[in-house]
Formats: structure tokens, sequence, C-alpha cells
């Protein structure tokens, strides 16, 4: 009850500002375009919730949209630094960009948050739990991001327990249109990015690329040698119309980057590679006059990546490993009537992994391999029953190679009153996670895993305030885990018969070990004071704790209980822009038993951008103002303060 309180009490506090200026606030709220992009808004069109684009008010489950202004605004070059500042998203991370970087939506896992870019699902087969890691991923040509929470597994797969994460890259819409982007800082950080496309009445096309490098800060959070990183990237898109109801399209993105780290006790002069291809091609076709849109497409990824330690220069390769993912897919959206539509579709991905770590002593080690498939069907109705209150359900039927079949559901309600300045919403979602390859057949393997099941909710209200000007908003979260699959270490001397294999003791296995329970309070809220001030803040409570085993009533590991974000932009006269961002992070627990403490920590960035004219636009920022030392993980390093300068120009 106090946490509640204490919420509650956050919650009042943010939203106290919008009364206090009502005088101040503009009626247009447009406005807010012109000084920093909404992140939340009912009246927008949002994609990720049905797989189709859908107006905001109609849908029942939580999403934050950043836009392609809100992400040009921010400064930011990594993805991962766009997601915190958002409502019930939190992440980790092993040092600086490039290492390890894990984020986790309401209290969830890692690997419970589906990341999406132009279509394709982000999974490596080869990771330790199938998560993705968001560590090599960089804003690039980036235009739009949805951040979806909740249960989501009906229409984007059994993994999409905590949340959806969905990338869309830049496409043009202008015959001819470039872009580019420059800036340099502190660590010798630098980076470039440029892209051209064109849109004509039959093809629409765009490339991009990105370089990014860095001389970085030990990872090592005590250590003295900096660890650097360097990422270079390519995008590109095109569709082709090829009859009024007739196109084909090809999206691609790949990366490739290398970066140092340290040990969780020292400094190391290991260094890691990644290289990820991503390729989406699709064909879709209009029938019914347009009431019927089919789309069927083919989707890849490959993920390949190891490590290598220069210590060892006779044999300097220490880790080895390689995933793909192929999935076919067909979907349908079907316009039953103005008021009510179908989404279904049907899957078949099918996924591989080898992995090996070399040592010193056995310098070629065979691969350890390991292959699963599942087959899903889905559907689900949307449809407007009165008007503005919009009911949403699904169902999703898996079937697992090897953990036989599995039916989920789904269920939203979305209800837009006031002329759509109030809407309530409330969802329901189950989840359903089979191990993974990694999991199952990797030197920590379990072949004896089982799945792990989840039940999830939410109800929430967004109210707009003076003329659409101001909007707040506030949802409760929870969510139900059984069967959750942790790693378990074998301590010298266990007589565990799963810690040895053929006689030999190892490191540890999988296991299937813990129920889970987490439960928050979101809140958010927004304002325009004006044509000059914009106001953007958030604060999440998260309850996420075990509810079985030795640690049964603790907090779950680098999960905050509470965070928040707030900014303020000023658009000055002669067109200056200026903003101050906050981030608090509160003290989270290193290991399960709770007696390692992460502190709690506040970071305070300033930025500014001018626009010379219609084409270019400086800016700049500096990042951690005060230095505030802190630490996501425990004994590793986070950056400190850092200047940067940029040029940006759009043709």
């Amino acid at each position: 009850m106090n946490r509640l309180i204490h919420s509650v009490s956050a919650a009042a506090l943010l939203f106290a500002a919008a009364p206090a200026f009502a005088d101040q606030v503009a009626a247009d709220a447009d406005v807010a375009g012109r000084v920093g992009s909404s992140a939340t808004a009912v009246d927008q069109l949002v994609v990720t919730a049905t797989r189709s684009p859908v107006s905001a008010e109609k849908i029942g489950s939580t999403v934050t949209v950043l836009d392609e202004a809100y992400i040009e605004d921010s400064q930011r070059l990594v993805v991962v630094d766009l997601l915190q500042e958002t409502p019930g998203v939190s992440f980790v991370r092993n040092g600086g960009p490039g290492t390890t970087t894990s984020v986790f939506i309401r209290g969830g896992e890692s690997q419970h948050t589906v990341a999406i870019i132009d279509g394709v699902k982000l999974n490596d087969p080869s990771s330790t739990q199938g998560g993705f890691n968001f560590g090599n991923l960089l804003v690039g040509d980036v235009s739009r991001i949805e951040v979806l929470r909740g249960a989501q597994s009906t229409l984007w797969g059994s993994q999409a327990i905590g949340g959806v994460v969905n990338i869309v890259t830049r496409e043009p819409s202008r015959p001819f249109e470039a872009s580019a982007d420059v800036e340099a800082g502190g660590d010798d950080t630098a980076s470039v990015r440029a892209g051209v496309g064109g849109a004509s009445e039959r093809l629409i096309w765009r490339v991009a690329g990105n370089y990014f490098t860095t001389d970085g800060f030990s990872a090592f959070a005590a250590g003295k040698e900096a660890d650097g990183y360097q990422n270079a990237g390519l995008s590109g898109r095109a569709r082709l119309k090829i009859t009024e109801d007739v196109s084909a399209e090809v999206r691609s993105v790949w990366s490739k980057g290398k970066n140092d780290f340290d040990a969780f006790n020292g400094d190391s002069a290991e260094f890691a590679r990644t290289e990820e291809l991503v390729v989406y091609t699709g064909l879709n076709v209009g029938l019914l006059d347009g009431r019927l849109n089919n789309r069927l497409a083919f989707a890849y990824t490959d993920t390949d990546r190891e490590n290598q330690n220069p210590a060892r220069p006779a044999q300097p390769l220490t880790f080895d490993a390689a995933g793909k993912n192929k999935r076919w897919e067909y979907q349908g959206v079907f316009a039953i009537t103005d008021a009510f539509n179908a989404v279904f579709g049907a899957e078949s991905e099918n996924s591989r992994m080898r992995t090996r770590s070399p040592s010193a002593t056995n310098a070629s080690p065979p691969f350890v391999r390991g292959k699963s498939g599942i087959d899903s069907i889905y559907v689900q109705l949307q449809g407007e029953v009165a008007p503005g209150l919009t009911l949403t359900g699904g169902l999703r039927y898996d079937d697992h190679e090897t953990y036989g079949d599995k039916t989920l559901g789904s269920a939203a309600v979305a209800w837009a009153l006031n002329e759509g300045s109030t809407v309530l919403r409330a969802s329901f979602g189950q989840g359903f996670r089979a191990p993974g390859l990694y999991e199952l057949y990797s030197e920590y393997g379990n072949v004896a895993l089982q799945p792990e099941s989840f039940d999830a909710w939410d109800a929430g209200i967004e109210q707009k305030l003076f003329g659409g000007a101001a909007t707040v908003s506030a949802t409760y979260f929870h969510r139900e885990a059984d069967n959750e699959i942790r790693y378990n270490g074998c301590s010298s001397g266990t007589s565990d018969p799963m810690c040895f294999v053929g006689g030999v003791q190892r490191f540890g296995y999988y296991r299937n070990v813990l129920k889970t329970e987490a439960q928050g309070l979101e809140f958010a809220g927004k304002a325009s004071l004006g044509e000059r001030v914009t106001l953007n803040a958030n604060y999440t409570w998260t309850n996420a704790e075990n509810r079985s085993g030795a640690a049964a009533g603790k907090q779950a590991v680098r999960r905050p209980e509470n965070q928040g974000f707030a900014s303020a932009t000023y658009l000055w006269p002669l067109g200056l822009s200026t903003t101050a961002a906050v981030r608090y992070v509160g003290k989270t627990y290193n290991n399960d038993a709770n007696t390692q403490v992460l502190k709690s920590y506040t970071v305070v960035d300033f930025r500014a951008a001018y626009p010379v004219n219609e084409t270019y636009e400086v800016f700049g920022r500096v990042e951690n103002a005060f230095d505030e030392n802190y630490q996501t993980v425990l004994n590793y390093g986070t950056p400190g303060r850092g200047a940067y300068l940029g040029l940006r120009a759009r043709f």
C-alpha cells in the first residue's frame, strides 16, 4: 500500500503543472510539433497493435510513438537511449555502446520483448535466451519507433510477452530527397549518416548508410583502459507498384560492429565482432475494391558473432556463434464493414543456431548445433460496436515441432468519449514461450525444459486537456508468469546430476525454476504552453518480484521499482530551440538475494538546435551534464559527461 501511495503521489506531482498553466496553454495542439514532437497522441495512426494502420483511439493496449521529429530533436545515436525515455522501459548494459544491452518492458525479461525492424522480427537463436541484443542497434535511418506494452503474442508470436518495439526506417514522400548528419564529441566519438531516395507514381526507394566510432571508456567500472566501439550500417527499401492493386517490395538492414569489452573483475584486451543482416521481401495484393488486402512475405535474419582475446595470440578465438531465422508469412486484412475489420494470417518459422567456445587447450571444439520450427495461424477481429466503443479479440494457434500445440487468446477495449478527448483502455493477453535453442542445446543446455506461460492485463485512461494542447495518461498493469527459465550455476562439490555431462562437471545449466509477478503504474503527460514551450514527462512504478524458490518475495534482478523522465523545450524567437532533460532510475539489485545494491541515479542532459536555413541545422548537446557516477550492472561502467556538436542537412 505504501508503494501505491508513493506512486499516486508522484503522478500527482507529474500532472500538477498542467492546470497551473491552463491560461497559457495554446488551443492548437499542433504547435507541439514545432517545439518537440508528441510521443503520445490519440489521433495518430498506430501499426504495431493490429499489424495494420489503426487510429490510436481504437487501440486497447498502451503504446508510445516516437516519430521522426521526436527522434531528430532527441539527437540520440543509439536506439536504447530513446527507449529509456518511454514509460515502463528500462535497460542494462555491460559498458558502452556495442556491449551486451538488455531491454526490459514492465519488469519482464529481455527475451520477453520482441524487436521488429521494417516488418522483420529481430531475434538471434544463438543468443543465451533468444532475446535481442540492442547493443548494436543505432538510430541510423530510423524515422519511427512504436513501443507497444503488454502481452502481444496473438499477432506477434509467443515471445511478445512484455511488449513489442517496432522500428521503421525512412520512406521518401517526394520525387527526390536526401539527408545527411555528421557530429563529433567526447571520447573521440564521431558519427556520419546519409541517405537518398525518391517517390514516383510507381516506385518508392531509399538507400542509407551510417558509420559510428568512439574510443569509449572502460567497460570495467574501475578500469584504466578505454573500450572502443565501431559500427558500420546500410539499409535500403524499394516498393514497386505493378498494377493498381499489386505491388512488390524489398527491405534490408545490415550492420557490422566491433566492441572492446571487459570482464566483471578487471580490464581485458578482449573484443567482440557482430554482423547482422535483416531481409524482407513481400508481395501485396488488393482485392474486392481494396476491402481485402493480402501480403505474402519472406523474412530472414542472420547474426554472426565472435569474441577474441589478443592475450592468447596462439589461439585468440574464445567464442563463435551464429543464428539464422527464416519465416514465411501470409497476412490478410479484411474490411468486413465500415466499422468492423479482421486481421488474419499464417506463419512458418525455422530457426538454427551453432555455438562453440574454443579454449587455450582446445582450439577447435565441435560446434553445438540446434534447430526448431513453429507453424502458426492467427485471427483478430476489431469493431466499433457503439459510437466510440471499439472491441478487439484475437486467437493464435502455435504448433511447435518439439512442444506441440498451444492456443493463446487476447482481448481489448477502447472507449473514446467526449469527441476523443477521453479514451479508456483495457487489454488482456496470454503468452507462451518455448525454450530457446541456446537454452536447449548449448553447453549449458537442458533438453528437458518446458515452455514458460504468462497472463497479463492492463487498464488505463488518456485525457486531452485545454483543447488538446495537453495530454495526460495513467495505466495499471499486471502480469503473472509460470515456469520461467533461469540459469543455475553448479558449485564445486555439487551432487546435482544435471551439473555433469559425460562425467565432466559444467559451469551450470538452464532449468524451469520460477514463478514471477509484476504489477505497476505508468503515468505520462505532455503539454504545449503557447508556441514556445513543450513539457514532456513520465513516471513508472514497477513491483517485479520472484514468487517461488529461495528468492521468493525478492525484487527481480536489475529492475528499478521507480523510474521517470522529464524534458522541457523552449523555442526562442530567432529559431533556436533548447532542451533540458532529466532521467531518474531508482535503486536496483544485482542478485536474486537482493544483497548487492545498485544505487539510484539521476542523469541530466542539455541540447540545442538552430536551423541556419531550410536545408541546414546546427545542433549540439551535453550528456550527463553533472557527471553522475552510476552503474546498471555491478562493476560495469557508464558514460560520464560528454559534449557533442553536429550538422544536419535535408534536401
